[in-house]
Parts: structure tokens; sequence; C-alpha cells
């Protein structure tokens, strides 16, 4: 079975919405409620919800906690949920309506003072969803199902991005000493990195980190009998092994693998009662690298770093045989890429996307050009089970570069470190994949090209790339109106950031979800779980 769907190219508009018109099937919880019990390579790192802004945390967290607007898991167009309608009053001024009678899973009720201080919570220094609030000047409470986003200026993605700013009860927030978000950072542990209380269609019932979740039906969930979905209980385990995930599947211990091993798709296809769905993600995956220290850490070069260089930069992504990778390890599926942005994602364009050449001699001949003829000695940190076959990637790019003198010393970490590392800058080069929650390309324009700064610019641009052209143009592209000018502005960024290689694009991630025939379940580009309409018959 294959499953893809066509996205939007286009903005879409903040037109007032009245009704909630979720149009997945309308029908009651099914009287055969069932458990669904999944596996993927890594762990939830927090559950706090404005922690650590990973796809493993956002997809588990909307099983708990909800936003006022999710996207269509058909169209992908946003539509009201904790919200009922918007309005743009004024081209600053957004006015949400919430929907009545919704209660938190202790029973209280949902109040726009509770959506107020989430979005300010989000806000936070120790948040990591400032991308997320970009351009929200203020919030003011209008009634106890009304509120008012104000920004500072025009912003035509601003709906998209309230799909990724959940929302937390403020009284128990307070309760807990829990009104700023933790710091991932650090391994301080507030209350809300292992306790929830949101809104949505389960609970957590228990969390024994890198070994079992376990999720409950939440009794107060508002959307019971709305949505199609019968599952009441979720047992979710993390397998870091990719042979353990399939024979976890092929025995019938789970019901569904998120992330299968590439190697292990085609044998699941042929296997009587087990599907397999795929299609292209919204997630590029790409090599970052330090652009900021005047000396790399643990390199043989002293007094200077290589990566400053274009030369340097544009030599290391022409010794990577991307293609190779598509067939060897990655088995066809992957879409490599030039560009930092995947296809579905609004102002991609075919000008930006076209690679720099697979050339090792061109490379070593670069090298020379910049000092470094017989290359020289890097550090290089890889994720071990985030991404698809990410370790063997890592394996394979660093015997290409050995080809040109480049001799990278690699250190693969589990996701849970992985990630606070390289967010602390300790990495020299570094993989990372990233996904575009609006399915708009300011989102990566601002968070990986933008100087790091205030409100989320910059805020994984970890090798610390500064451009003050790109600074200027990704400024533009925040406060234009016109879409027509808007996405000219973005396709100069994304051409100018090819020629400048801030990052190494290497391909958009092709999905495959693997399951039994009793599982229906939506395949979605952005790799999430629709937890309203999973059924398992």
């Amino acid at each position: 079975m294959r499953t893809s769907h066509a996205l939007p190219k286009t903005l879409l508009a903040t037109a007032a919405v009245a009704v909630f018109t979720a149009s997945a099937a309308l029908l009651p919880l099914s009287a055969d409620a069932a458990t669904f019990r999944f596996a993927r390579s890594a762990d939830v790192s927090s559950w706090d919800i404005h922690a650590q802004n990973v796809g493993v945390n956002n997809a588990l967290h909307s099983a708990v906690y909800e936003t006022l607007v999710e996207y269509n898991s058909k169209t992908f167009k946003p539509e009201p949920q904790l919200a009922t309608g918007w309005k743009q009053v004024t081209p600053t001024q957004l006015r949400i309506s919430l929907r009545p009678g919704v209660k938190f899973s202790d029973g209280s009720a949902l109040t726009a003072d509770d959506v107020k201080f989430s979005l300010e919570r989000a806000k936070a220094k120790t948040s990591n969803y400032a991308v997320y609030t970009l351009g929200i000047d203020r919030v003011e409470v209008v009634d106890a199902n009304t509120l008012d986003i104000f920004s500072d200026v025009p912003n035509l993605v601003l709906v998209n991005q309230l799909t990724e700013l959940r929302i937390m009860s403020k009284p128990w927030a307070e309760k807990n000493n829990a009104l700023l978000p933790k710091d991932i950072k650090t391994s301080d542990e507030p209350y809300t990195h292992r306790n929830t209380l949101g809104t949505g269609p389960f609970v957590l019932k228990s969390w024994t980190a890198d070994q079992r979740l376990v999720l409950a039906a939440n009794p107060n969930w508002w959307g019971r009998g709305k949505f199609a979905g019968n599952v009441t209980d979720v047992v979710y385990t993390p397998i870091k092994s990719d042979a353990t995930r399939t024979a976890a599947l092929l025995s019938g211990e789970v019901d569904f693998v998120l992330d299968p091993s590439l190697q292990d798709v085609p044998r699941i296809r042929q296997q009587p009662g087990l599907k397999v769905l795929d299609g292209a993600e919204n997630r590029t995956i790409f090599l970052g690298m330090d652009q900021f220290r005047d000396e790399l850490q643990n390199s043989s070069v002293k007094g200077k770093n290589p990566l400053k260089d274009v030369r340097v930069r544009r030599a290391l992504y022409q010794a990577i045989d991307i293609n190779a990778m598509q067939r060897v390890v990655l088995r066809g599926l992957a879409q490599p890429t030039g560009a930092i942005v995947a296809r579905q994602v609004n102002g991609w364009t075919p000008k930006a996307d076209v690679r720099w050449p697979y050339d090792p001699a061109a490379a070593q001949k670069l090298l020379a050009e910049a000092g470094y003829p017989q290359g020289f000695e890097v550090d290089f940190a890889c994720s071990a089970g985030r991404y698809i076959n990410d370790e063997q990637l890592c394996q394979a790019i660093t015997a290409q570069w050995a080809k040109v003198g480049v001799k990278a010393k690699l250190r693969s970490l589990p996701f849970a470190t992985y990630f606070p590392m390289i967010q602390r800058n300790e990495a020299s080069i570094y993989l990372l994949g990233w996904g575009v929650p609006t399915f708009d390309a300011f989102y990566s324009l601002q968070s990986l090209i933008r100087s790091p700064g205030a409100g989320g610019d910059g805020n994984f641009n970890l090798g610390r790339f500064s451009n003050p052209q790109q600074d200027a143009l990704i400024e533009r592209i925040k406060k234009e109106t016109d879409t027509a000018t808007r996405n000219g502005l973005i396709e100069q960024a994304l051409v100018k950031d090819h020629e400048l290689i801030s990052h190494i694009p290497l391909y958009n991630q092709v999905i495959p979800w693997a399951a039994t025939q009793k599982v229906e379940i939506v395949h979605r580009a952005d790799n999430r779980i629709d937890w309203r309409l999973l059924k398992v018959n």
C-alpha cells in the first residue's frame, strides 16, 4: 500500500473560520475500543511542551496536549482544534474564538487565560518554540472564550505557526512551579518534564525513559464521539535496534513501526498481514558546520577555522556522492536535494535545488586553493537512530571525505544526548534533519540561516553562520505582506544560500511506515500520527 499527499504550495489565508469542519469522518467512538502498540527508534526527551522543538517530542506531545489550530490530515490546510475559528480583525490583530466546554484531563475548564499563558510561555528564554511565536507582540484576553493575538508586523503564516503551540493549564503550572519551560541544555527536571495536564485525547499514564511509555484515554476529551478513532490505550516502546523493531512487528508484539529499517521494507511489503505506507516527508537532512569559532575544537588545524572558508564547505559538499548514498545507504528512499527546504514547502524553487556536482577532483582542488592540500582532521557528530539509517549515512560520508584528505573523527550519540550537545554548539560538523511544520520556507530561513538573535532568529543555526545580506533578506521576508513579493524574496534567499553553502543539504527524507493490516492510519508528510483518526480493528 502506498500513500502520498499533495500539499499546498501557496500561503494559507487567514480568513474568518466560523465552524469546525473537520473533514475527517465525524463518527462516534467505536464499540471495539482498542490498544495501539507502536515503536520507533528514539524516545521523547521531555514532556515539557516548550523545552525542545524536535519531531519525536512534538508527535507524542500532540496525543496529550492540543493546539488552537491543527492541520487536516488529508488536505494539510489548517482547521480549528481548541479554537472554533479565527478572524483577522486588522493586519496585526487576530481574534481567536475558543471551543466552549473544553476541559483539561483533571476536569478543570480551558480558558483564554490558559491560552495567553501558554503562548507567552513559548516565548520564554528557555523555550525552543520562539520560532513559532514570531511576530506575536502581545496576547490580550477579551473574555473567557475569546482572545486577541497582536503582531508587531503583519504575519501571513501566524495561523500555521499556531499548529505547533500547544496549550497548558496556567493554574497547574503555577501550582507546580513550572511557569518557565525546562532548559533542555541542562539536567534540571521541573515538574513538567515528567508530568502532564492537557486537553488532548490521551493522558500520560506512565513513562520510563528509553523503555516504555503508556497513554490512556482522556475521559474529559471534548473530541470523544466526533472522530473515527477507537484507540483507548497506547503503549509506546522505543527500540533503537532496527532488527529488533522489525522482529517486534513480525511477531505481533507491536502493531506499528514508524521508522522501519530500510533493508526490511521489501520483506515487510511481502509479508501477509502487514503493509507499508510511504511518501515524501517535508524534512530535509543536511550537515551543519561551525563557522563561528576562530579555531575549531579537536582539529589538526591550529589558529584558524577552515569551515569559515566557502571553498572548504564546497569541497566537503562536492566530495559527497549523494546518489550512491541514495542507492546503497537509503535503499532509494530519499530525494537528493540542493536546497534546505523540501518540495512541499512554500517558497521552494528548482533554482536552489540543483546540487553542486559530485566531483572529488574538484573538491581536492578547492581544498588546495584554501590552503589545505593534504586535507585536515575535523570533529564530526552524528545522531544514532534519530533519522533513517543516520549512523550508516555518517559512516559513508566519513569514508568519502577521507578520499579527498579530510579525516572526520566520527562520534555517534543517541537522540537524548545528541540534541542537547549540538545545541550547546559542541560539534564542528553535525547531522540534522529539519521539518517545516508551517509548510513555509521562512521557518527554515529564520531558524537555520538568520544570525542568532532574539525571537527565534537563528535558534537552530548551530554552526552560527552569519551573512548580513541574508539577514537583511530574511528581515524583509518577515515583514512583507504581499504574497508574490514575499515568495520572490524567499527564492532570492534560497538561491543565495546555495552559493554560500551555509549548510550542506543532502536529501529530503522519504518515510515508510509499517503496520499490521488491522491498523487504520493516515500517512502524513510531517511524520506524525493523527491521534484523532487512529483506529485498530
